[in-house]
Parts: structure tokens; sequence; C-alpha cells
């Protein structure tokens, strides 16, 4: 007859947990080691960032001043590329009053209310040269 090896593997595990159970924090995580104030200025020693001027001339000279922050009109990202390309047709916003009545069989009465709706069902975008440049697009 041959033994099952469940009853072996069952003690594995509970050997494993038990051993496991047995260590302490201090044998898994040594608590001697630099603390993490050390190791931050530790490694901004060893890149010779202590000193801002340092730093700066690394840089360059250029200075900082508040005109040069506002860069938005020079830089060219994807939404500014797309909106220049393909500028959106007009699609005006038909709004529409809904009279007081009365609803269903039972004459449940409704109060009038308003609603808005775009006049074509979905978004068109003009062909690059369609639209002249200095229009751009349409404001969403």
């Amino acid at each position: 007859m041959k033994p099952s090896s469940t009853p072996i593997a069952v003690l594995g595990l509970i050997s494993l947990v038990l051993a496991g159970c047995a260590s302490t924090k201090d044998t898994v995580l040594p608590q001697d080691g630099p603390s993490m104030k050390a190791i931050y200025e530790g490694h901004v020693h060893e890149m010779n960032a202590d000193n801002p001027q340092v730093i700066r001339g690394e840089l360059g000279d250029r200075p900082i001043v508040a005109g040069e922050a506002a860069l938005h009109g020079y830089t060219r990202d994807a939404f500014n590329e797309i909106d220049v390309l393909f500028p959106r047709l007009p699609n005006p916003t038909l709004v529409m009053y809904i009279f007081p009545h009365l609803a269903g069989d039972a004459g449940a009465p409704v109060p009038g209310y308003t609603t808005a709706f775009p006049m074509y069902e979905q978004v068109e975008y003009a062909l690059p040269g369609e639209v002249r440049s200095h229009q751009g697009g349409v404001s969403r």
C-alpha cells in the first residue's frame, strides 16, 4: 500500500508557518541602519546639491522673472494643434419650452420646462483650409 502525500504536505506547511512565527522583527528587519533623513542628506551631498548657487550655475545664468513664466502661447501641444488644424463647425443649441400639460391616461399634471439640444446630431469638424485661419476654432 502506498502512503498518501497529503499528511506530509500538511506537516510541511505547518512547520513553515511555525518557523515564520518564531522569528522576530529585529532579525528580519535590522533597526541599526541609517535614518531616512541621513540617507537623503547623503544623496544630496553626493550630488553636490547642498548649495543652490551651484545648481543654478549648472543650469546657466538665465534669470527667473515673472515675464518668462507665461509661455502658453509659445508652446505647441496636441490640443492646440488639433484645434487649429480641424476647427469645430458651428452647431447652434436650440432651446425649446414645453408648456404645462397632462400626461398619461390618469392625466397627471406635468409642469412646464425647457430643454436644450444641438441642431445637428453630431459635432462636425472642418478640413484643413476650409475655414479661414484667423477665425480659429469655435469655442466649446
